[in-house]
């Protein structure tokens, strides 16, 4: 089969960065499903890995977002049939969706939305896990208060941004606030539906208060957590909650929070399918939740570019692009 692999790690302007191979057939076992691929997206995931974990040779498929169809089952499968046409982010610790075939847990897939093309549902699983997952499970914004939660969304012109600003407005009562920093995303996170959009570019307390709404209550920081730190510790309300997707790293001191009792939050999608938890059908759950939403018109795809068939050169081109932060919405590859 066609495949998008890398061997060591490049920059991506080398041509060998990412380059096409042909790879034997997977085989199923167990709870897999192997899926035809039709179409995935790019995330920041897949740069940080090319860059920061070198195969040292050997040959390692990246992506972990992928549409396409059931060609066989595992021995153990029970939710799906060959033939149903499913969407899904994948197991950070397996072998990627950059390849025309690839296996993939049943649990952790969902049935595709039948109402959007195969691009379109590629831009979704990794993002629509993440963004779930960050507000309900980690910040619980659904948890009963006195006060209508006020949400602010740091970086909502991006991947979990796009679809965790939606989220928020068609499942929760919050007051949805998100940051951007050019008028090209900032009219981008008003079409997904907040109430309030930022310049994360400049100061965001003096904004904030010229909206007059009160203390926020929680915060979704989807990028450099670590720069904005101070300033959401200061903006937040006594024991509000911040939840973060980024490696830390030495600059997020956290002893900031102690004096309000901030909860610091991470959100890992590939939690539930590394460790394979107790919970991990909560994400095929949820997949098929976020489907339901998008066919009944109150979600859209994210899908920001398409960037052509699946190959090492568009690839690279979609890798560089999303290094660039550049990208509004999902970056999407569909057919070999």
């Amino acid at each position: 089969m066609k495949a998008i692999a890398y061997r060591h790690s490049l920059p991506i302007d080398d041509p060998n960065s990412l380059i096409d191979v042909e790879l034997p057939m997977p085989q199923v076992s167990g709870h897999d499903l192997l899926v035809k691929v039709a179409a995935v997206s790019v995330n920041p995931v897949d740069c940080k890995v090319r860059r920061n974990v070198d195969p040292q040779g050997s040959t390692k498929i990246l992506g972990w977002d992928a549409c396409g169809t059931v060609a066989a089952l595992g021995s153990e499968v029970s939710l799906f049939k060959v033939g149903d046409a499913v969407y899904y982010a994948g197991d950070i610790t397996r072998s990627g969706s950059n390849a025309e075939y690839q296996l993939v847990d049943e649990r952790i897939v969902g049935h595709k939305p039948a109402s959007l093309s195969d691009a379109e549902a590629a831009a979704l699983p990794l993002t629509s896990i993440t963004a779930w997952e960050m507000l309900f499970d980690r910040l619980d914004i659904n948890k009963n208060s006195k006060t209508k939660p006020i949400l602010l969304v740091v970086g909502a012109a991006g991947g979990v941004g796009s679809i965790l600003v939606q989220l928020a407005k068609k499942l929760s009562q919050a007051i949805v606030i998100g940051t951007a920093s050019r008028p090209q995303t900032q009219d981008w996170v008003k079409q997904l539906g907040a109430d309030f959009v930022l310049d994360h570019s400049k100061a965001l307390k003096p904004q904030l208060e010229q909206l007059k709404l009160g203390e926020v209550s929680h915060v979704a920081c989807t990028t450099h957590a670590h720069e904005h730190l101070t300033t959401l510790v200061d903006i937040l309300k006594p024991q509000g909650k911040l939840a973060i997707i980024e490696y830390a790293g030495p600059a997020l001191d956290i002893n900031l929070l102690k004096d309000k009792s901030i909860s610091l939050h991470w959100e890992f999608m590939f939690t539930r399918a590394k460790h394979t938890t107790e919970d991990i059908l909560e994400q095929h759950h949820l997949l098929n939740q976020v489907a339901k939403l998008i066919d009944q018109g109150s979600l859209k795809t994210t899908l920001g570019k398409n960037m052509g068939k699946i190959n090492a050169e568009n690839l690279r081109k979609a890798h560089q692009l999303s290094e660039s932060n550049k990208a509004i919405g999902k970056l999407v590859l569909d057919g070999f």
